[in-house]
Formats: C-alpha cells, structure tokens, sequence
C-alpha cells in the first residue's frame, strides 16, 4: 500500500493522522504544503481543494480528513484491525 499525506505544519488533524500511522508502524510519505509549492499543487490537482491532513492511499484519495475518517478507511482495506 502506498501513502501519502499532505500536511500543513500546526495542523492539529495532520499530527492525528500521522500518530496514527506512527503508532501502527504504516508507512507513508509526507509532503509539507506550505513550504513546497509542487506539493501544494499536488494537493489541490488531486484534491480541488487546499485542506489538509489529506491522503492519497494507492490513487483513493481522502480530503480534509481526521484520524477516526483515516482509521475507518485503513480498517476497511484490512491494513488495521
């Protein structure tokens, strides 16, 4: 499974999502929108929108997520249990 999760440093929901994964031993790719212009277009061509945490999990695309929406979706791939 590949992750990656666009963030913005302070986001309170990108640091739950991120714990998330941390603690489950996921591994992702981060990518910062605020201090790299590619990622933020990145974002918002995948997303059409600028919030984040959101998350690209093998081309599904998850936007303007929290960790329980996250947790759900890991747990339905069977990636939690």
């Amino acid at each position: 499974m590949n992750i990656i999760i666009y963030t913005k440093n302070g986001c309170s929901w990108c640091e739950g999502v991120l714990n998330l994964l941390n603690e489950n031993k996921i591994p992702f790719e981060k990518r910062e929108v605020l201090s790299n212009k590619i990622f933020f277009d990145e974002l918002v061509a995948k997303s059409n929108q600028t919030k984040t945490p959101t998350l690209d999990i093998d081309g599904f695309i998850i936007a303007d997520s929290d960790k329980d929406q996250v947790a759900q979706f890991l747990k339905e791939k069977k990636v939690l249990l």
